[in-house]
Parts: C-alpha cells; structure tokens; sequence
C-alpha cells in the first residue's frame, strides 16, 4: 500500500512556528519509486517523480503561506539537489552555498517535524503486511537522508541501514544486503567494537545466502578478519557468534562452498535507536552523489505552470 499525500495530513505537516525553517526531503530510488517526507508517493501512469515531487512540497508551501526548502536525494542521476519552492507553484534549485545554514539546531529541530522514529515504524508496519517494496524504499529514502544530515557513522544512519539490509534479505536480494550489513559491520568494528558482534553475525548471514565464489571469496575474507579481531579481544562471548566465525572459516577452507547458517543465528532488525552524533564520510560503499547545480531544469518551474508543460 502506498500514501498519497496532502497537506491536510498533520502527520505530514512541519510545525508552523519551528525555527529555522524545516526543509523536507525527497527521494527516488533507481527504479523510479518517489518518497517525500517518508511517505511513497502514488504515481500513476507515467508521471515523472520530479514533477510529483514538486507538486507535494508546492502544497506545503501552499499551506504554510511560504517558501518551502527541500532536499531531493535522486538515485537515477545519482545527484543531490536542494530546491526552494513558492506559494505559487514557482520553484528554483539552489546551490550548497544558498541553502539554509548547517548546525545540530536545524537538524534537531528537522527530525522534531518529522521523527525518524515514526519512519522506521511505517516501515515496520509496511514489512508486517509484506508489502516489502514499499518497505525498502521508505528504508533506503530514510537512510540516505540520515546520512546525508548526520554522517555514515551516526547511530541512527547505522540502524537505518540495518533496517534496509534486513529488509534486502527478505527480499532476496542477497548481495545488497551483504553489502549493507558488511558496512554496518565495519563501522561498528572501527568506532565501537564491543557492540559489534551482534552487526558481524548478521553480515554473516547474509554472506551465508551468496554463491558468486569470487564476492563469497572477498567478503569471506573481511568477515573472517572481523571475527577474528573480535575473539583477540575476548568479544566472542555468545555461543552463536563462535559457531558463525567456525562457519566462515569452513566455508573459505572449502572454497566458498554454502555452509548452513547456525539456527541460532540473531535476526537482523535491529531492536531500537539511539541519538548519538559522530559525523563521518559516507561509507565506502555509497555510490557518490554530483553535488547540486543551479538551474537544474527538473526541477525548475515557472509560477503557475501546469503540471508536466515543458520548463
């Protein structure tokens, strides 16, 4: 199920009097799916996701009786652009330079108007009702705006992609959800390596689920060296966690052959979300995004134009 929506959702709605100025964001994903403000849009037809992402932020600036910013994360273009939207339907692209001062001030006062917890649990409920699609975009639009406003290394951009490697895995998607996991993993190990067993152990899972030799081959290899640093350290405590780092090692020593993952295995969404800043490059296995450019004619609209005219 997807959410069409309207300004007269309050659950979509920034606080009137929130100071400075809450931006919204959007997002599409590579095959298309829109997200504005952790809602999926209902598209319809051959509608482009600029326009129906301009067409939602117009509506808050409508309702508010102001200028609205946004930030569009778009995975088609692999490109990032920051718009500012008018009353009347009129809307411009902006350059980092133009955009809204940085600071912890607005992003608290962001996430206030609309709680990255109240994501994850629309995205919980999308998984509950297998409606996994949805749940994964939501979980891909949530973590790549956490990282963009927070760092890779922020503890809520960590659950965030955990969030979406779990939700990879019960979609089948194997490698990506290796990826993510592995990422997850690695951050864990490099910032806080008494917590990252747990992330280790779900990364392994999902490496358990390849048959590519030469991706179970490499990332055997770092999984292999996590698990290995964190017995050096005297980390290996629970039962499981020792059998998936035998599991590994048998595995390479076979030569990638499949090895079936303990019954114990932890599952891999996480349990809660904590609020700890610690800004850090994206993670290496990010595809970098082109910053924005003034004058990006996607999402530049003349006041009054009708939805879809030529620019």
């Amino acid at each position: 199920m997807t959410h069409s929506l309207t300004p007269r959702d309050e659950g979509n709605l920034p606080a009137l009097g929130a100071a400075p100025l809450i931006r919204l964001d959007a997002y599409v994903a590579e095959d298309g799916s829109t997200v504005v403000n952790g809602h999926l849009l209902e598209m319809g037809g051959m509608r482009p996701p600029n326009e129906a992402i301009l067409d939602a932020v117009a509506m808050f600036a409508r309702t508010l009786g102001a200028p609205v910013a946004a930030t569009v994360i778009d995975r088609t273009v692999q490109q990032v652009a920051r718009l500012r939207v008018h009353p009347d339907g009129s809307s411009r692209t902006i350059a980092d330079e133009d955009d809204l001062p940085p600071g912890h001030e607005r992003t608290a006062a962001e996430e206030a108007a609309f709680p990255p917890l109240a994501r994850v649990e629309r995205i919980i409920q999308h998984a509950q009702r297998e409606e996994l699609h949805a749940a994964f975009v939501l979980a891909s639009a949530l973590r790549e705006h956490l990282t963009l406003r927070r760092g890779a290394e922020d503890e809520l951009s960590l659950e965030a992609r955990a969030i979406e490697a779990y939700l990879a895995y019960k979609r089948g998607d194997h490698m990506l959800s290796t990826v993510l996991a592995l990422t997850v993993a690695r951050i864990r190990c490099r910032t806080d390596l008494d917590r990252a067993a747990p992330d280790v152990a779900r990364a392994t899972a999902a490496w358990q689920r390849l048959w590519d030799e030469g991706q179970v081959a490499t990332r055997g290899q770092e999984l292999l060296h996590m698990w290995e640093r964190l017995s050096a350290a005297g980390l290996l405590r629970e039962p499981a966690h020792r059998a998936m780092a035998q599991a590994v090692r048998s595995r390479l020593a076979q030569g990638g052959r499949s090895v079936p993952p303990p019954a114990s295995a932890p599952a891999a969404l996480p349990a809660g979300a904590g609020a700890a800043r610690s800004p850090a490059p994206v993670a290496p296995e990010d595809k970098p995004l082109k910053p924005t450019r003034r004058g990006l004619r996607r999402f530049t609209r003349r006041a009054g134009r009708t939805p879809g005219a030529p620019a």
